[in-house]
């Protein structure tokens, strides 16, 4: 079913989207589909997944030290199981399914952080790429800018004076004290790799346009792009749905640099593609033969 499922909203998403132009999609991927382009897109998704399966890998030895196969198994496995949640949050029940159920909650917190870290670098890029796009085009005023930081700085000025109130036993003072168990050597490599994986990603964004020979400056086009990761990872939004929410943000940053709206709309799905569709795809095979921790407990 989940499978099923999966595929379905994949096949969905690509016949009913009235912006998807196939015939010229078609002749497109005619005149640049050369073995050096098409060999540079999937190492880059390769590297993506790479990167996030030695990401959990990492944070797993807090509890027991496991392989990349398993390692690989557990990130598309969840994955798959990820894909037609709310922000896929079905990616942490898919991941502790793998654990001991009393593991459960140590499972949910580190893919917490596994997935923390690279919402906080999305953010911290977005934001200076932000202002770069910004100050080219001024989409937003001068005053609003100094609103939006003041009143960010506020908000962390807020959590920090009020980190040592409980809210059902949970405080964000418990919180960082929890954090702060897991050794720094496994954070440490934790934002390195994090950080690889979000540049590994973004530039296959850019290189897609190199190839579609959009001549915008690199810092520029990093910046536009940055924007778009951030304000997208900033929606609620289901996996399926991924490609369609950063292509309505991406469309209008673009096409304030002057990208056709249907270029856009061709690399945001085909990094969906890339990214999303083929991995769900190996993932299925892990769905096929998951045996759950919990019902082999059971069982004993």
């Amino acid at each position: 079913m989940i499978v099923g499922a999966a595929f379905y909203f994949i096949y969905d998403r690509l016949t009913s989207d009235t912006q998807l132009n196939w015939s010229q999609f078609k002749n497109l991927i005619t005149q640049k589909a050369s073995i050096g382009n098409i060999v540079l897109l999937i190492f880059l998704s390769f590297l993506n997944r790479y990167l996030e399966i030695l990401k959990w890998q990492n944070l797993v030895k807090v509890i027991r030290p496991i392989s990349i196969y398993e390692s690989t198994k557990q990130v598309m496995g969840a994955l798959t199981l990820a894909l037609f949640t709310p922000n896929g949050i079905g990616e942490y029940a898919g991941k502790a399914l793998f654990f001991e159920k009393e593991k459960t909650k140590k499972i949910v917190f580190l893919n917490l952080i596994c997935n923390g870290i690279q919402m906080i670098l999305t953010i911290i890029f977005g934001v200076f790429g932000l202002l770069y796009f910004n100050a080219n085009f001024n989409i937003i005023t001068p005053e609003r800018v100094i609103i939006i930081t003041v009143t960010f700085f506020v908000v962390i000025l807020t959590l920090f004076f009020l980190k040592k109130i409980s809210i059902k036993g949970y405080s964000l003072e418990k919180l960082i004290h929890k954090i702060n168990g897991i050794p720094k050597s496994i954070h440490q490599k934790n934002i390195l790799l994090a950080i690889a994986r979000y540049l590994t990603f973004s530039h296959q964004y850019y290189f897609l346009f190199l190839i579609l020979d959009v001549q915008i400056p690199y810092l520029l086009l990093m910046a536009a792009i940055t924007s778009v990761y951030f304000l997208a990872s900033s929606l609620p939004s289901f996996q399926f749905l991924d490609f369609a929410v950063k292509g309505s943000v991406a469309v209008y940053f673009f096409g304030l640099l002057g990208v056709s709206e249907w270029i856009v709309v061709f690399i945001t799905t085909l990094m969906w593609f890339l990214n999303t569709v083929l991995p769900v795809v190996i993932g299925t095979y892990f769905v096929f033969t998951f045996k759950s921790r919990w019902k082999q407990e059971s069982s004993l």
